[in-house]
Order: C-alpha cells, then sequence, then structure tokens
C-alpha cells in the first residue's frame, strides 16, 4: 500500500470513531473537517470559525485535503474526547454551550472561549460572568421611536436583579427587574444587527421586551452568561434541594418558534389580521410588529390532560376572511383560537411546535399561570 493510500486509511479509521461522530463545537452529526493543530473534528461552519483565529487552530478538509503521516497520528492521539476534556475541563454549569442551531456570535465565542481564551482549562478561573455584578452600556431600542441609543445597564447578584438607566449619573433606574422573570435570547435577524439580544421580562404577569446589541461579540455573550450565572445563583438559594441540572433547565431560553400567522377574533367572524407570534414555552404571545415591546394579546397553552389540543385546519363554516389558506386550531378549555398559516411547512411547524409543549404535563408553577390566564379572560 503506498504511503499516501496508508495515511488516508489511517485518517478514516480515527473519523469513523464514534467520539468523532458530532462536530466538537456544536453537535452537528458527521463533522468533516479537523483542526491539525488541536486535534478535533468540525463541522464547515466551526471550520470557517476556527479559520479566523489561525494562530490557534489550522484547519483541513478531510475530504479534499491532504494529510501527512505526522497530521493522522495527532488527530489519532487526540480526538475530540481527548482535547474537550482539555478545553471543556471545567465549563460553569450555567454556561450556555450553544448548537449547530444557535446564532453565529455564540458559536463563536464559545470557540473563542475554549480555544483562545482558555476559559475553561483550569477551576475557579475569575471570568466576566462569574463576579455577580456586571455593568456596562449596551444599545438598547427605544420603544416608541425605534432608535438604538446607548444606556447603563447594571447586573447584581446580591440584590437579584437587572436595572436599566437613562443616563449614565441616573441615580433611579428607569426598570428594576427581578432575575428569575428575566429570559434573555439571541435575535440577531429579528433586531437587524449580528450581535442582537432580546431580553423579556414579566410585568404584571404580562411579557415585556427590550431589544439590545453591544459592538463587542465577546461583551454582549457575556452578558448573556452573567444573566444565567446570577439567575443560577439566586435559584440555588430559592430551590435549595433542586439538582443542578433541574436549576439549569429553568434559565435563560429559547423561543420555541416565531413567525407570522393570521388570527381572527373571538367571535370567529372578524376578518383574519397578520400578527407576530412567539410561542415562548406555554406562552403564546402575538404583536403587531415583531419588535413591538408589549404583546397586543398572548394564550396560555396548557396540556393534553387539561384540555388543550391543536387541529389541523378551521372549523368548517368559519367566516372569517383570511387570505392565507393553512389554517390550525388551538383548542382550551374555555375556547378555540383560529389561525392561518401562508404555507403547509409553516403549518406543519406550529403544529409541530404546539404539540410538543401540549405533550408535557403541567408543573404546579403551571397550573397557578393557567389560573391567572382564565381569571384576566
Amino acid at each position: 500500500m503506498a504511503g499516501g493510500e496508508k495515511s488516508m486509511k489511517a485518517l478514516r479509521e480515527v473519523w469513523k470513531r464514534a467520539e468523532n461522530s458530532l462536530c466538537a463545537d456544536c453537535g452537528k452529526p458527521d463533522p468533516d473537517w479537523a483542526s491539525s493543530t488541536l486535534g478535533v473534528f468540525i463541522c464547515l461552519s466551526c471550520s470557517g470559525i476556527h479559520r479566523n483565529i489561525p494562530s490557534i487552530s489550522k484547519v483541513k478538509s478531510l475530504k479534499m485535503d491532504h494529510w501527512d503521516d505526522a497530521q493522522v497520528q495527532f488527530l489519532a492521539k487526540h480526538g475530540n474526547a481527548v482535547t474537550k476534556a482539555t478545553y471543556e475541563a471545567h465549563i460553569p454549569i450555567y454556561y450556555y454551550q450553544p448548537t449547530y442551531n444557535d446564532c453565529q456570535v455564540l458559536r463563536e465565542q464559545w470557540i473563542r472561549a475554549k480555544y483562545e481564551r482558555k476559559e475553561f482549562t483550569e477551576p475557579g478561573k475569575q471570568l466576566p460572568y462569574t463576579d455577580g455584578v456586571k455593568e456596562g452600556i449596551l444599545w438598547k431600542r427605544g420603544r416608541d421611536n425605534g432608535q438604538f441609543l446607548p444606556r447603563k445597564f447594571l447586573l447584581s447578584e446580591r440584590e437579584g436583579c437587572l436595572k436599566y438607566f437613562t443616563k449614565q449619573d441616573a441615580k433611579e433606574p428607569k426598570i428594576n427587574v427581578k432575575i428569575d422573570v428575566i429570559n434573555a435570547t439571541f435575535q440577531p435577524v429579528k433586531i437587524g444587527n449580528p450581535n442582537g439580544l432580546q431580553i423579556t421580562y414579566l410585568k404584571d404577569n404580562k411579557t415585556r421586551n427590550i431589544f439590545v446589541y453591544h459592538k463587542s461579540g465577546k461583551e454582549v455573550v457575556d452578558w448573556f452568561n452573567a444573566i444565567r450565572s446570577v439567575q443560577f445563583h439566586y435559584l440555588k438559594v430559592a430551590f435549595p434541594i433542586a439538582s443542578d441540572n433541574e436549576i439549569k433547565n429553568r434559565l435563560t431560553r429559547n423561543f420555541l418558534k416565531e413567525g407570522y400567522m393570521e388570527k381572527t377574533g373571538p367571535k370567529q367572524r372578524e376578518a383574519f389580521k397578520k400578527r407576530w407570534f412567539t410561542l415562548d414555552h406555554r406562552r403564546l404571545m402575538y404583536f403587531k410588529d415583531p419588535l413591538d415591546a408589549f404583546a397586543k394579546g398572548e394564550v396560555f397553552v396548557g396540556s393534553r390532560e387539561n384540555g388543550y389540543s391543536v387541529q389541523k385546519g378551521l372549523p368548517s363554516g368559519t367566516q372569517g376572511n383570511f387570505s392565507w389558506h393553512y389554517g390550525l386550531t388551538i383548542v382550551t378549555p374555555d375556547r378555540e383560537y383560529l389561525f392561518t398559516c401562508e404555507t403547509e411547512t409553516d403549518q406543519l411547524d406550529w403544529i409541530a411546535a404546539f404539540t410538543s409543549v401540549i405533550n408535557q404535563a403541567m408543573t404546579p408553577q403551571e397550573y397557578a399561570i393557567e389560573a391567572y390566564f382564565k381569571f384576566k379572560s
């Protein structure tokens, strides 16, 4: 067997190991790139991020590039498991580890945090999101004028809250939000900035949106993980018998689905109106514009055992005028909610999202939220 063929055979054998079947950085199946300096197998998308830090990582295609014997031996000696044991040895439990479904800034800062800044290689390392307090400027979208302006934000573990101030020297904050009612999720497309972050919180049991960004990808991801850190420590005190993993599952969450649908009113004879919908677990919110601060309305989506279901299509005899023809119906104990989607793909995606929520049993806290929605209506 010629030397080149022998190297390729050895490369394929390392590549086929179970530990190397997912991208080391985002978990995408069947990675076909690798770093010849770090020894990890990665996907095409993550290889592009590695290529931007050439002092740390040299990437090559496993299919198209030539690998010499020394490089193959290096891959064989390392691989994803060995390299992760070094670079992911001490990740704080609250630190958000992105997947291939997450946005570019999250994935890039995760890769840079691991390999370039070596944030997780030793225990107890002091990091920007571990102090229990964070203060700085974020560019916040004005609720009424839509302009992004610099605002001072302060996150405090001791006080268990997030504040923002309209002026640098202001003594009183514009808002002061308890950390346990806050959610944060990256929204680069919606906000129109690659580092766009949507912060939501409950005010009088209604969801309020704040849209922010920072020019530095590192800084905005540090803010995101600082929020998760403060939430984690707050919930550890509030729920002392809960496991770390149970608490981790109660930290910031991505929305299950967002997008446009048409809806009609409770009498089901009104014209259907186009609205932007956000499904945040059991809260279905709808907005006139995706960047509105407050929802025009919210619908509670309970569990199947409590009388909630989702059905494809609209009830026969639906009278309201609608321009989209892929309907779906949310059935609750009190009424039916009718929606239409622009495409069949949208319709099926929404049905799948609603089904995933409806199939889950409700928690005691969710029964309390359901009771509030019924009282309000």
